[in-house]
């Protein structure tokens, strides 16, 4: 069957550091007609499963554990059978939001994740967060980068568990040496491709951020 991605946004707030904000985030279903997997579960379980439609989730994939991209996956956990999948390193921050209850597995660097026929590797891309991978989907042309790599540059550095050198080697290292036509499906806002990023690295680095 052949593989598509399916959209939905939805609307809530993250907060972290004792600040709150109001956002819209991204959520990428990946699949054929009888399976998918959904990437991070920010604020809306019924939003997640109209996009899901009657297929069968295998795993939910969470980009990293910032409470906008990870709040309803126990809800959503429960309502598909799916298990959460997360990096190890985003741990303390999961904890933040869901205490005393676990993901139920670990993601890790060049880790292989198929759903129908179309095969996901995770790219461990710390800096937004310690744990925060992208996903990409070679026979889609598609990375799908969380928070950390958006149209215009990296995502934010200025919170508790980030760094910006960090962000930086991550995405100078593991994206940008993606083909340069990779669509980069975003945690928020909208698409842009790797062919686009890669030519601003230097700006980014002279802004700091």
């Amino acid at each position: 069957m052949t593989a598509r991605v399916d959209h939905a946004v939805t609307s809530g707030t993250f907060s972290l550091d004792g600040q709150i904000f109001d956002v819209d985030n991204n959520v990428w279903v990946v699949g054929d007609d009888t399976e998918c997997v959904v990437f991070d579960a920010p604020h809306d379980v019924a939003a997640i499963r109209q996009a899901v439609g009657d297929r069968r989730v295998v795993a939910i994939l969470a980009t990293h554990a910032h409470d906008d991209h990870v709040r309803v996956a126990p809800e959503l956990a429960k309502v598909t059978g799916a298990p959460i999948l997360l990096h190890p390193d985003d741990r303390v921050l999961w904890d933040l939001v869901h205490p005393g209850l676990a993901p139920d597995g670990e993601l890790s660097d060049g880790q292989e994740i198929t759903v129908g026929d179309t095969v996901l590797r995770v790219l461990h891309t710390p800096g937004h967060s310690p744990g925060a991978c992208s996903f990409h989907a070679p026979s889609l042309g598609a990375v799908f980068t969380g928070d950390t790599l958006f149209a215009g540059g990296p995502g934010a550095t200025g919170r508790s568990y980030s760094d910006f050198a960090t962000i930086v080697e991550s995405i100078r290292t593991r994206l940008l040496t993606l083909p340069a036509d990779t669509v980069v499906h975003t945690g928020h806002g909208d698409d842009t491709t790797i062919g686009a990023e890669a030519p601003h690295l230097q700006e980014w680095l002279t802004r700091g951020h």
